[in-house]
């Protein structure tokens, strides 16, 4: 045997010993069984210290009936005004504004006798923030637990902006638990990536998100909080001391941005104009003509999508509908659910 026939068979049968042995290793590395990852859940506004703005702009305590309840993704806080026997309605706040975002419609609503259920999203306000993908199956998973935690069988929906696109998948994902009529107040969930500004996309990419979460990044927004001039806009410096303080607040906004309820939902919205035609249901649509955020030419297409909505349209009316238009929002839903202010 020549010297490199030889090499070759050794060549070989080292091979051959080595391919089984490294087989098996990648075998038990990829199918024994590991723990599963555990759930990391960043803190709410409630592990802010006292001298913090938030707690004197937006106390746990800023509607009645307040509470906490403690589901897989983390703690929860919602609030339920109004009687017990009342028609049940329950309020969805959008993607940076917490719930405080009802201030002037909620308690309205439970004076005129119905029981409002209104809650802080994953993320926002007094709600943990869980460590993952803020997608509209995380957002509709939240409400059904919710209903379900507080033993509402059905209820009336009304959702504001991103709540309004968590909304609609809700009720499309569980029309057993919808009473029949769903309101959309300036509601994303078609919104065009055109139409999202160059700062919104520039904000919600992964480094991005990475980037404002840090530690670092918000000890320097809470630099320029501290040293800004006084504003008399209470939910803008809100949205600030969440940016700052909160370290999944960032990340939750980002997220939802990009793999949220904005967009890719015109299936969702003309499967729900379908079914509710079928059921008898009743959809409306408010909107304001000077909406910047979500422009009012989306009222059109979500008419196209959900042929049997009626549409309200507020003139010179901005995207913050519930804190500039008020009292002619409630007015609205008391018309549409069927009370009229007498």
């Amino acid at each position: 045997m020549t010297h490199s026939s030889s090499l070759s068979f050794q060549c070989g049968t080292l091979t051959l010993l080595i391919i089984p042995a490294v087989t098996l290793l990648v075998y038990f590395l990829t199918v024994f069984p590991h723990s599963p990852a555990e759930l990391v859940v960043q803190p709410s506004l409630s592990s802010l210290p006292k001298d913090v703005r938030s707690w004197q702009i937006y106390a746990e305590d800023f509607f009645q009936g307040g509470a906490y309840v403690n589901f897989p993704y983390g703690r929860v806080r919602y609030w339920m005004l109004g009687p017990e026997d009342g028609t049940r309605i329950v309020l969805i706040h959008g993607l940076s504004v917490p719930a405080i975002i009802w201030q002037d419609v909620a308690p309205q609503l439970a004076a005129k006798g119905y029981r409002v259920l209104l809650y802080d999203l994953y993320g926002r306000g007094y709600s943990d923030a869980p460590k993952m993908t803020y997608d509209t199956n995380l957002y509709v998973t939240q409400l059904a637990l919710l209903m379900q935690y507080t033993g509402w069988d059905k209820t009336h929906v009304v959702g504001l902006s991103m709540g309004g696109a968590i909304g609609a998948a809700f009720c499309d994902q569980f029309p057993y638990l919808v009473s029949g009529k769903l309101a959309l107040l300036a509601s994303t969930g078609i919104v065009d990536s055109n139409d999202l500004s160059r700062t919104s996309k520039f904000l919600s990419s992964p480094i991005m998100q990475t980037i404002t979460s840090s530690y670092p990044f918000r000890l320097y927004l809470r630099h320029l909080a501290n040293n800004a001039t006084t504003i008399d806009d209470p939910i803008a410096e809100l949205v600030r001391i969440q940016s700052a303080h909160l370290p999944g607040y960032n990340k939750a906004i980002a997220s939802s941005i990009r793999e949220g309820p904005i967009r890719s939902l015109a299936p969702t919205f003309a499967s729900l104009g379908r079914n509710t035609r079928k059921r008898g249901g009743r959809i409306l649509l408010i909107w304001g003509t000077r909406d910047n955020v979500v422009p009012y030419q989306y009222a059109a297409r979500m008419q196209a999508l959900v042929s049997n909505a009626e549409l309200i349209t507020i003139e010179g009316a901005k995207h913050d509908l519930t804190l500039s238009h008020g009292a002619e929002i409630v007015q609205h839903l008391l018309r549409f659910l069927g009370t009229e202010d007498t």
